[in-house]
Parts: C-alpha cells; structure tokens; sequence
C-alpha cells in the first residue's frame, strides 16, 4: 500500500519535471484525471511533443507549452493528447482530446466552461460526434456538427477548434512529425 502511494508520487513528480507541462495547475490535474479515466490506468506518463518554429507556422494551431503530448503507460505507447482553450460569448474554456495510436479522436472533453450559458458542448452525447475523425477529415458546423439550442457560440468555437486541430494533425502527419 505505501510502496504504491510512493510510485504514484514519484510518477506525479517525474511527470512534472520531465514533461514541463505549462498548464495551470487545475487544467493540468483535470487533464492527468481524464487521461487516466479514458484509459483505465493510474500509472500513465506525458511525454511532450515539440514541433519547430517552421512546421509550427504552417500550423492552423500553434503547438508548444506541453499541449501536446504522447501517453505511455510506463512502456507501451498508448496514444496522444491535446489540450487547447476556445472562446466563448465572453471568456474561454479549456478542452482536451484524446486520440489512439492511428491518431483519430477516441474521447473529447470540456475541462473547465466559464460561462453561465452554453456549457452543454460539455456533454458526452454532443462531444461523441468527433469520434474516430482524424488528420484527413474537417468538421464544420453547418455540414456534420448538429447545433445546440442556446449554445450557438461555444459550438461554432468547438467546433473551429476541433476542425483547426484536425487540420494540424494531419499537417504533422504530412511531416512526419507524429
């Protein structure tokens, strides 16, 4: 029992140091939780995807601050993940997607939602429609995403978010980046 309390620390701490995640903290807490739930495993590790200044300027989402990372469960390559922000009416929010090893969206999440309206792009039923998209395929609100009554603006941003991050995945597929 101790000994597993010790590696989960120890795990945490090297997560931290050897990721350097720039994430606030209560992003990064909900992000690790998410990771963890999706997969079904405590013991998982971020590894941060740096991209350069030249591939990053063909990216319709800029890439650096640990955003992007591969998952590993200690030794086996699990998948990837991103975590951005998106505006709202008024503020942002903060979300992740998690993808397989094929680099196509497996799970999404709406971290943290700052507004008092328009936070149902945050439920599961709405998010699902991203599943299995991948670096080839675009999103758009108009063609393939239904709407939600009251919450026109957070799903044109999650929407543009997700199409956008799509568009880059692909791109560093494209250069062999991923």
């Amino acid at each position: 029992m101790i000994l597993k309390k010790l590696n989960k620390t120890l795990l945490l701490i090297a997560t931290v140091v050897f990721c350097g995640f720039g994430l606030p903290k209560n992003v990064e807490k909900r992000v690790n939780k998410e990771v963890e739930k999706h997969f079904k495993k405590e013991e998982l590790s971020f590894h941060t995807i740096t991209v350069s200044s030249e591939v990053n300027s063909k990216l319709p989402v800029t890439i650096g601050d640990g955003n992007l990372f591969k998952i590993t469960d200690g030794v086996n390559f699990v998948g990837y993940g991103f975590v951005d922000k998106a505006a709202s009416k008024t503020a942002q929010f903060d979300y992740l997607v998690i993808f397989n090893e094929n680099l196509e969206v497996v799970h999404s999440k709406v971290l943290i939602y700052r507004e008092e309206y328009g936070g149902e792009i945050g439920s599961k039923r709405w998010l699902k429609q991203f599943l299995g998209k991948s670096g080839g395929d675009r999103v758009s609100f108009e063609n393939d995403i239904d709407g939600i009554a009251g919450a026109t603006i957070s799903v044109r941003s999650m929407v543009n978010a997700m199409d956008n991050l799509l568009q880059t995945i692909g791109i560093l597929q494209e250069n062999k980046v991923l």
